[in-house]
């Protein structure tokens, strides 16, 4: 039977007929699910800003206030919906290169992106493992429930309670000596992994610079496609292993990149955005210097942290103003305001925001990407393939992905979100039409048609190096960008529910669908590519070069005179005292 996860690789034997019945299909779903797309609905970050802990002292006097003369144009910058390379000075070029030259925020992304490691390894290990004689000599088959979990911390430490919760669920994978053992297992496992799905796209996403926030956080999509392929070749190679050790060594691999995760989390600092969130503002002008790898006094540095506090400072004003009540002390207000804060997220004009990460993970799902891994050994087989080949094959799909977010990495800044997302669409489509018409003229006599199936393989292979390189790593991208502060850790957790939610949709639907209308199959997820091409055009902005604080422009968020006036006091009143913990609430 062929088995399949969210991103992973199905490369097991098919059974007759080649599609698996629905209920089969709706319990492995369940299984490399791992329970984590419940995580997202109660993931809540602590937004509530405390008192001040810290003060600035004395910044060099004159030095300093030559800055904050300069910073007299950061209220209009934040105004601007230009790329931020347009308005000033920036840090580094875009691009690879600029990874270069940022090279301490560059290492911080990449202890981030393990936990993206972690989630394609667990998606690509157990759609293989699930299968595995001498696993199924172990274990009969079973479903597994789903759980909740809610953490209320900051970045830093979200990454590395994921990473703890992820090793005890791995390490109990690898000693379980009974399924309901390994449900638990994979219950704690999965929560781990939901946890740093969502958490280290935000994290990156909070402390690049805008001229590589692109490149770094196609980091997440590449270490997931990298984890799916280490985990292929792994259990291709210990399926030969005639003992248990044959799917418990995978689940015992998994722990190394776990602990180093883990470890490097007290090398890497907090969020600078989340500290000022705090109130603990030299922290976070401090740790913002640092990795920009420039001083305090520096003139780029010293603008990007005015921008932070005057877009926390005012995101705290509107959710006083419009959650007054809530902000009371007590525990019930405290639930109620995450609540509301949850709900802002659907309200004027934070849903246009919403819509965009929610949408991009429906068309990730909707363009077809794990319909065609699942169809295609089937294809394989028969086009004669034995097999061997069907796995060889199914691996090197996957390595296309690699290939193609190896390419985003330069690709990504280099030509922006919204023209990846319309050229991926236009691509995309061709492939499944293409693929289409030649199912559907030639599906009963392939060994008659041998061009014509090798030409099946070469679109489903473009479409692989497509999906790679646009609707791949950009849905895991812009939700981390296009938020407020104060909503930017609910809306991810919207854009990645989206994501398991209709991924576990399309675990339904594409069985039945292959088996009563097949090559039709690809029509419906062709048609989807055509409607995303429309939505990207229409309704995603782009993104690309822009900072965090500018994404009110970007959206063309309608600010009445009195909100305008509010920004440029609350910036003026920094600019006259940056040494102030808070500037005045106007009522």
């Amino acid at each position: 039977m062929f088995a399949t996860s969210p991103r992973g690789i199905s490369c097991t034997r098919p059974p007759p007929h080649n599609i698996p019945d629905v209920h089969t299909t709706f319990l492995w779903y369940l299984i490399a699910l791992d329970l984590q797309f419940s995580y997202y609905f109660l993931v809540m970050e602590e937004k509530k800003i405390s008192p001040a802990e810290d003060s600035l002292g004395h910044l060099e006097h004159e030095e300093s206030s030559d800055v904050l003369r300069r910073g007299s144009t950061v209220s209009a910058d934040m105004e601007s919906p230009a790329p931020v390379w347009e308005l000033r000075r920036t840090y580094t070029k875009s691009g690879i290169s600029g990874i270069f030259a940022s090279r301490y925020v560059f290492t911080c992304a990449f202890l981030a992106t393990l936990g993206g490691l972690l989630f394609g390894y667990d998606q690509g290990v157990v759609s293989i493992t699930l299968v595995m004689p001498q696993f199924l000599d172990d274990f009969p088959r079973g479903a597994m429930n789903q759980g909740w979990l809610a953490d209320k911390i900051s970045r830093r430490w979200s990454i590395f309670v994921g990473g703890i919760v992820f090793m005890i669920g791995g390490a109990l994978q690898t000693g379980a000596a009974s399924f309901a053992m390994l449900t638990v297992a994979r219950f704690i496992g999965g929560v781990g992994v939901g946890m740093l799905a969502m958490v280290s796209p935000l994290y990156i996403g909070e402390i690049a610079p805008p001229e590589i926030r692109g490149t770094l956080l196609v980091l997440q999509e590449l270490c997931i496609v990298t984890g799916i392929v280490i985990a292929f070749y792994i259990t291709y190679g210990t399926r030969h292993i005639p003992s248990f050790w044959a799917w418990r060594l995978p689940f015992l691999i998994q722990l190394i990149p776990a602990i180093l995760m883990c470890a490097g989390v007290f090398f890497i600092p907090y969020s600078p955005r989340w500290l000022s969130q705090q109130g603990r503002h030299e922290e976070s002008l401090q740790t913002l210097a640092k990795i920009r790898q420039h001083p305090t006094t520096d003139e780029r540095v010293m603008e990007e942290w005015l921008e932070i506090r005057a877009e926390c400072e005012y995101r705290n004003e509107i959710s006083e103003k419009k959650h007054h009540t809530l902000t009371k002390p007590g525990n019930w207000n405290a639930i109620k305001l995450q609540i509301a804060l949850y709900a802002d997220c659907w309200k004027m004009p934070t849903y246009k925001r919403t819509q965009v990460a929610v949408g991009l993970m429906f068309f990730q799902q909707f363009v077809g990407i794990n319909a065609l891994i699942y169809y295609s050994p089937s294809l394989f087989e028969s086009m004669g393939l034995d097999y061997e080949m069907q796995l060889t094959m199914s691996g090197i799909m996957n390595i296309c992905q690699v290939v193609a977010c190896v390419w985003s990495l330069w690709g990504m800044d280099r030509f922006g979100r919204r023209k990846l997302l319309l050229g991926g669409a236009i691509c995309m489509f061709i492939s499944h039409f293409v693929i289409a018409v030649l199912v559907g003229k030639y599906q009963n006599n392939w060994p008659e048609h041998t061009a014509a199936g090798w030409a099946s393989v070469a679109f489903l292979l473009f479409f692989m190096l497509t999906f790679g390189a646009t609707w791949g790593p950009i849905p895991w991208a812009m939700p981390a960008e296009i938020f407020p502060s104060s909503l930017r850790a609910k809306g991810c957790a919207f854009g990645t529910m989206s994501n398991w939610g209709n991924n576990f949709i399309i675990g339904l639907i594409t069985p039945p669908m292959i088996q009563n209308i097949t090559y039709g199959t690809y029509v419906f997820f062709c048609i989807f590519c055509a409607i995303s091409f429309v939505w990207v055009y229409f309704l995603v902005p782009e993104t690309n070069g822009r900072t965090l604080e500018q994404m009110d422009s970007v959206f063309k968020d309608r600010s009445t005179n009195e909100e305008a006036e509010r920004r440029a006091e609350i910036m003026a009143g920094l600019r006259r005292d940056p040494a102030s913990q808070q500037v005045e609430v106007v009522p």
